[in-house]
C-alpha cells in the first residue's frame, strides 16, 4: 500500500486551495497576500469589501487577475460590518443563528451589497463565496446567499457571467462561484473545528446541492492563531497531510503585525513561513500542487 510520501515521490499531486482570507482588513494583510499570491504561494485570496481600503487595495490585485481565485469574504462580525450597520459581534451572530435564524429578506439585501461592492472594484463577479467568522453557513444567511448566487450568476442569468475574471484569460468558461463548506475532513477536526461546522455546514452543502453550486466541502487551517513559526510550520504540514484532494486550506498572513490587529502576530508568523523555503519543501514532500477553485470540478 503506497503512502502519501510515496505519492509524492512519484509526482502524483494533489490539488488543494491555499486561501488567504481578510484582504483589504488593512494594508499589511493586503501588501502581504499580494506577495505571496505573485511568488506562487497561495492560489485564493478573500476579500472584506466593507473595508474602506478595499477600493484602493484592489489595485494590489489587477496583475494577479485570472492567476489565483479572488472572492468575498461574506461579513456581518467585523468593526467594517457593525460601521455598515448590520454587524453584531460572533457570540451575538451565533446565537441569534442558532435562536430561531438570521431573516433571509434582510440578509439577501447585505448579500446583494456586498456582492455589488465587490463587483464595483474588480468589475467581475467573485470566483468564491465564503464568510468572514464563517457566517455563510448560519442560518438565514446560508439560504439568502445560495438564492442571490443563483439568482445573478446561475444559467441564463445574462450579461453578468460575461465579465467573469477568468474568462478570456486562460480558457475557462464563465461559472457560478463555489462556496467554501466549513468543515474539517473525518480526522482532523478539533473542538473549534466541530463547533464551526455545527453552525451549518451539512445544512449549506444541502442547499448548495440542490441549487447546483459546486462547494469545496472540506476546509482546514483553523487553529487559535497562538504559537511561533515552528508551531505554525508543524499545524501547515499536518492540513498539507491530511486535506482531501480539492479542499481549502484557509491562512490570514500580512507581512508585518499592525498594532491594533488582536491576531496581527500570527498574521506575521504566517506570512513569514508562507513565504520561505520550509513551505516550499513541505509543498513537495506532501505532494501538494496549489490550485484555482475552478478545477473543484475535476478533483
Amino acid at each position: 500500500m503506497k503512502t502519501k510520501d510515496d505519492a509524492a515521490q512519484a509526482g502524483v499531486m494533489k490539488g488543494l486551495i491555499l486561501c488567504a482570507d481578510d484582504f483589504a482588513v488593512n494594508a499589511s494583510a493586503s501588501l502581504g497576500i499580494a506577495k505571496l499570491a505573485a511568488m506562487g504561494r497561495i492560489s485564493a485570496t478573500s476579500v472584506m469589501v466593507l473595508s474602506p481600503r478595499w477600493p484602493q487595495d484592489v489595485a494590489l490585485l489587477q496583475s494577479l487577475r485570472g492567476r489565483i481565485d479572488v472572492g468575498l469574504h461574506l461579513d456581518w462580525t467585523s468593526d467594517f460590518a457593525l460601521a455598515a450597520g448590520h454587524g453584531l459581534s460572533l457570540g451575538a451572530a451565533m446565537r441569534k443563528a442558532v435562536l430561531g435564524g438570521f431573516d433571509p429578506s434582510a440578509a439577501r439585501v447585505i448579500i446583494e451589497r456586498q456582492l455589488d461592492a465587490f463587483e464595483a472594484q474588480w468589475q467581475a463577479p467573485p470566483d468564491y463565496v465564503d464568510g468572514h467568522q464563517h457566517v455563510q453557513q448560519f442560518a438565514g444567511i446560508r439560504q439568502a446567499l445560495v438564492q442571490a448566487l443563483s439568482s445573478r450568476y446561475g444559467s441564463g442569468s445574462g450579461q453578468r457571467r460575461q465579465n467573469r475574471s477568468d474568462e478570456g484569460q486562460n480558457g475557462l468558461k464563465p461559472s457560478t462561484p463555489y462556496l467554501r463548506i466549513s468543515r474539517a475532513p473525518a480526522g482532523a477536526a478539533d473542538l473549534k473545528s466541530r463547533v464551526i461546522a455545527a453552525m451549518g455546514a451539512n445544512a449549506l452543502e444541502n442547499i448548495a446541492a440542490d441549487a447546483h453550486l459546486t462547494v469545496a466541502k472540506a476546509l482546514l487551517g483553523i487553529y487559535d492563531f497562538a504559537g511561533d513559526r515552528s508551531r505554525y510550520s508543524r499545524l501547515m504540514q499536518g492540513w498539507l497531510r491530511d486535506a482531501p484532494a480539492g479542499s481549502i486550506i484557509m491562512c490570514h498572513p500580512a507581512q508585518a503585525a499592525e498594532p491594533d490587529d488582536v491576531i496581527g502576530v500570527a498574521r506575521a508568523e504566517e506570512f513569514a513561513y508562507l513565504s520561505g523555503p520550509d513551505f516550499s519543501q513541505a509543498l513537495a514532500h506532501a505532494g501538494v500542487q496549489l490550485v484555482r477553485g475552478v478545477a473543484l470540478a475535476g478533483l
